[in-house]
């Protein structure tokens, strides 16, 4: 089979398209042909060396795909070959077969597409987890999204109108931000060319946001925090800006705030069982037109480099995929 490798630890023009071995199911585990793969932050980070998980050289990156099950390893009773599937795995999902553990698949809705699967499960499963689950997001708050542009930013943004908030949505640039307000943001702030603390507060009366939800971190997170509202929750989801800041610990004790963690990957192995509702849960919304997944471009296998780049070069809005036949 054809598969993206990372051979050597480094950016992603660094990755080889190539020939490797087909994977062997062994007990417990499924072999899944894949038909598309999301394309996320975490992948570029991985290939660097840089991410929670180290796996052993050679490997291929890419972490969420959707597909169709090609074998079956001993024990296993939850699928069968030719089922149309969503799977998870830490990395392998950049290449034409992979290998998943069963109990990482999940039956994919006919309703949508394998690009759409498999943009769908890390971003919103980190969104829907982060707001509902870890903020506790109610009815009549205001969420402040930060990169609302990005894959996890679009999400959080449909998810935070699914559960009846006001949402003011921050990004870099003008055409972002028109993503956003069609994604059903309320409010735009262009950190580019407006200053975010003025504005929130603009925009929020004086009172400042409930929620914050953080994929960015870097130099907007400090004023960020500085503009939450009274026993706010702050969303730490990530740091697409590669800097991962430090707030001086008497901020959330004025603000009688918290800074809450959001590790979607560890809830996912600690909790699978409430995993599994949120993911019913946001299927229904889906149904329900109340979740579009946005996917903006799609890319070869062999383009699967290039698709990382163009994530850390920012020039991303929404989710991209990787196809296998592309």
């Amino acid at each position: 089979m054809k598969a993206l490798m990372c051979n050597s630890l480094g950016l992603p023009n660094t990755l080889v398209f190539q020939e490797t071995a087909d994977p062997q199911p062994g007990p417990g585990q499924v072999v899944v042909d894949m038909k598309a793969a999301g394309v996320n932050f975490p992948d570029a980070l991985i290939i660097q060396g840089k991410y929670q998980f180290k796996p052993a050289l050679p490997f291929a990156p890419g972490a969420e795909l959707a597909g169709v099950v090609a074998a079956l390893g001993e024990g296993v009773k939850n699928v069968k070959v030719g089922d149309r599937v969503i799977a998870m795995c830490t990395h392998g999902a950049f290449a034409e077969k992979v290998l998943v553990q069963a109990k990482q698949i999940i039956p994919m809705p006919p309703v949508i597409s394998f690009e759409t699967a498999a943009s769908f499960t890390l971003a919103y499963g980190t969104s829907y987890h982060a707001l509902k689950g870890r903020a506790q997001l109610k009815e009549g708050e205001t969420l402040l999204v930060l990169g609302a542009a990005g894959g996890v930013g679009l999400a959080a943004i449909q998810i935070a109108k699914a559960l009846g908030a006001k949402v003011i949505a921050a990004a870099s640039s003008a055409e972002k931000l028109a993503i956003c307000k069609e994604n059903g943001a309320d409010e735009l702030i262009n950190y580019s060319t407006e200053d975010l603390r003025d504005r929130v507060k603009e925009l929020t009366a004086g009172k400042g946001p409930n929620v914050i939800f953080d994929p960015v971190g870097g130099k907007f997170a400090e004023p960020a925090f500085r503009s939450i509202g009274w026993n706010g929750r702050y969303l730490v989801i990530g740091f697409a800006d590669g800097d991962i800041p430090s707030i001086p610990l008497n901020l959330p004790l004025l603000k009688g705030a918290s800074i809450v963690g959001v590790f979607w990957g560890e809830f996912v192995n600690r909790q699978l069982f409430d995993f599994i509702r949120d993911l019913g849960e946001m299927f229904a919304l889906i149904e329900e037109g109340k979740l579009k997944p946005l996917v903006s471009k799609v890319y070869s296998l062999a383009q699967g480099a290039q698709a990382l780049q163009d994530l850390l070069d920012r020039k991303v809005v929404g989710k991209v995929v990787i196809t296998a036949n592309g």
